[in-house]
């Protein structure tokens, strides 16, 4: 008989997720672009965010193709 594994979708789940927070710091970038500290913020939370996003797609596989 052969054993066969069910695949985990974590890894297209967290690219997803921290994909949104990314955009949304991008648009929260773009909306307080005179409030300096609102924007460098949000800029840190795109990149944090985008690096996450990344990282879940690689480290639980879900880049698989």
């Amino acid at each position: 008989m052969s054993e066969v594994t069910a695949g985990s979708d974590m890894g297209i789940g967290l690219g997803l997720a921290f994909g949104v927070l990314a955009v949304a710091g991008a648009v929260g970038m773009l909306v307080a672009y005179s409030d300096h500290i609102v924007a460098g913020w949000s800029f840190a939370l795109a990149i944090v965010a985008g690096i996450c996003s990344i990282a879940g797609l690689h480290l639980y596989g879900g880049a698989d193709a």
